[in-house]
C-alpha cells in the first residue's frame, strides 16, 4: 500500500502562508492511513511522539532522518526542500519559484540555491507549480527533464461571486518589496483621485512606506494587516479592481482568488502571471505608473468582460484538481 511521509519543516520556517496552504489542501485529501506528517519542534517543547521530533541545530538544512517506525513508508515529501538521509523512499520535491536567485544577493542566496539544488538534484519527481517556475528550473539548474511534472496549484473555494456593491477602492494583497513594486501602484492609484486603496497582508507597514502612503494618500489609505479568507472575499467582491503589479510570481494565488470572486485584475505580462490570468485581466508590459494609470482608468469600461472571463478562467484551477494530479504521480513513484 502506498503510504507517504511528510517532512512538515515549513511549520516551523512559516506559521502560515502558501507552502503551508499547498500541503494542507494536498493532506486533508489523503486518508489517515496514507501518510505521516512529522512537525519539528524545539527541545523545550514536550512532544515526543512519533508526528513530532525535536529540532537539531540548523534543522532545517540537515538531511531528514528516519526512525525504524518510518520504513514503512515508500514515499518522501518534504515541505522545503530536504532529503532523506536514508531509508528506501521514492523523493518528490516541490518547486515554487526562482525569488531567491532572481532577487535576492549574497549568503540568503547561495545558502537556498545550494539546498534546493541538492534536493531537486537527488529527487525522483519534481513538481513545478507552473510552465514557467519548470522554464525557471531548466534554467538555473540543470535537471532531468522528464523528472519534471507541472502541476498548478489550486484556489482555496471560500472565494465565490457575492453580487455585492462595488466600492470606490483598489485592493492591494500580498508582499510589496522590491519586485512587487508597490510603490508604483501608490503613485498610480493616487491619481485616481476620488479612489482608496486597501492594503492586504504583506507584513505591518514599514516607515518608507508610512511616509509613501501619507504622501501620495493622505486619508485614502488603509492598511488591514491579515485577514481571514472570509473578509478576503468580501473586499475582492467589493473592490473596483485588484492592482497586482508583481514582476514575477512562482504562481500568484491572490490573481486566481480575486477572478474566482469575478473581482477584476491589472497585473504585469511576465513570468506564471499569462499562464494563470490567460485573457481574463488587464495585463501592462512595462510596470510603471503611467501603466498602471492607464490600467485603472479602463477597468470600469471593461468590468463586465473582466469579470465573466475571470470567473470561466479561475474554473480550471482548483485544490481538488491539484491534489488529483499530485496523487497519481505518487502512485506512479510508489513502489508497491
Amino acid at each position: 500500500k502506498m503510504k507517504i511521509l511528510y517532512d512538515g519543516i515549513v511549520k516551523s520556517l512559516q506559521s502560515y502562508g502558501g507552502i503551508t496552504v499547498y500541503f494542507e489542501e494536498i493532506i486533508k485529501r489523503l486518508k489517515n492511513d496514507e501518510y505521516k506528517f512529522i512537525q519539528f519542534n524545539d527541545k523545550n517543547e514536550n512532544h515526543n511522539d512519533d508526528l513530532h521530533r525535536p529540532c537539531r541545530f540548523l534543522e532545517r538544512y540537515r538531511c531528514f532522518e528516519a526512525l525504524k517506525s518510518d520504513s514503512d513508508y515508500s514515499i518522501f515529501h518534504s515541505t522545503y526542500y530536504r532529503v532523506p538521509k536514508d531509508g528506501e523512499y521514492a523523493v518528490v520535491t516541490t518547486v515554487h519559484d526562482f525569488t531567491y536567485e532572481l532577487y535576492m544577493k549574497g549568503l540568503r542566496r547561495n545558502v537556498h540555491s545550494l539546498q534546493k539544488r541538492w534536493a531537486v538534484k537527488n529527487s525522483d519527481a519534481i513538481i513545478c507549480v507552473s510552465n514557467n517556475t519548470a522554464k525557471d528550473l531548466i534554467n538555473f539548474f540543470k535537471v532531468d527533464e522528464k523528472k519534471i511534472h507541472v502541476i498548478h496549484n489550486g484556489v482555496s473555494e471560500d472565494y465565490r461571486h457575492l453580487n455585492l456593491e462595488k466600492e470606490n477602492f483598489v485592493l492591494f494583497v500580498g508582499a510589496r518589496s522590491g519586485y512587487k513594486n508597490f510603490e508604483l501602484a501608490v503613485k498610480a492609484v493616487s491619481k485616481l483621485f476620488d479612489t482608496n486603496l486597501k492594503i492586504v497582508g504583506g507584513g505591518g507597514l514599514n516607515k518608507a512606506e508610512m511616509k509613501l502612503l501619507s504622501e501620495y494618500l493622505p486619508e485614502r489609505f488603509q492598511y488591514l494587516g491579515k485577514v481571514s479568507n472570509e473578509k478576503l472575499n468580501i473586499l475582492y467582491n467589493s473592490a473596483y479592481c485588484l492592482i497586482y503589479p508583481s514582476e514575477y510570481e512562482g504562481f500568484g494565488i491572490p490573481l486566481l482568488e480575486a477572478m474566482r470572486t469575478g473581482c477584476p485584475v491589472i497585473a504585469v505580462n511576465r513570468s506564471s502571471i499569462p499562464e494563470v490570468v490567460g485573457d481574463s485581466a488587464i495585463l501592462v508590459e512595462e510596470v510603471s505608473i503611467e501603466s498602471l494609470f492607464s490600467a485603472l482608468l479602463s477597468v470600469e469600461a471593461n468590468a463586465n468582460e473582466l469579470k465573466n472571463k475571470g470567473l470561466a478562467q479561475s474554473n480550471k484551477f482548483s485544490w481538488g484538481k491539484c491534489f488529483s494530479e499530485t496523487y497519481n504521480l505518487y502512485k506512479s513513484l510508489s513502489k508497491f
